[in-house]
């Protein structure tokens, strides 16, 4: 006859651990307080977080104050030339996104976080930020996502 124990594990599939006593999530939409940052922006990112959070998490997504919970601004929108040519323009631009994120743990305030992430992507000088933002942006968006994850709950 086998005995169960009191001390319990969670495992998901990325690689990463959930407090067993954690059973709820929150993401606070993200404010866009960079210049140049839309609210749609803001609001494309605070999906993609919440989306990965769901897929790899056993947690139940609650509008606040969860077990597991996420806030934050976008604090740096910034677009520059790189690949500069020999004639002195640009072949392309890049986009950072630059996310400051609190993260808080009630199951251990130990692990609780202030940090921030950016990520880019590159864009050709010949298009216009606006005919590819949105694209940009999501690339960026589940990019970020993946790397607040890694720092809060994949044990990095």
């Amino acid at each position: 006859m086998l005995a169960g124990s009191g001390c319990t594990v969670n495992y998901s599939l990325s690689g990463g651990s959930v407090p067993p006593s954690a059973k709820t999530l929150s993401v606070a939409s993200l404010d866009a307080r960079a210049p140049l940052c839309s609210p749609q922006t803001a609001q494309s990112i605070t999906e993609a977080l919440r989306d990965l959070m769901q897929a790899q998490t056993p947690l139940n997504l609650t509008p606040r104050d969860g077990d597991i919970a996420y806030e934050g601004s976008i604090i740096g929108y910034d677009v520059q030339p790189v690949a500069i040519q020999a004639n002195e323009t640009a072949a392309l631009n890049r986009l950072t996104i630059t996310v400051s994120i609190h993260y808080a743990n009630k199951a251990d305030s130990k692990a609780d976080a202030d940090f921030s992430v950016s990520r880019f992507a590159d864009y050709s000088s010949t298009q216009d930020l606006s005919s590819v933002e949105d694209g940009l942006v999501q690339d960026i968006g589940k990019q970020l996502a993946q790397d607040i994850f890694d720092r809060t709950l994949g044990n990095w």
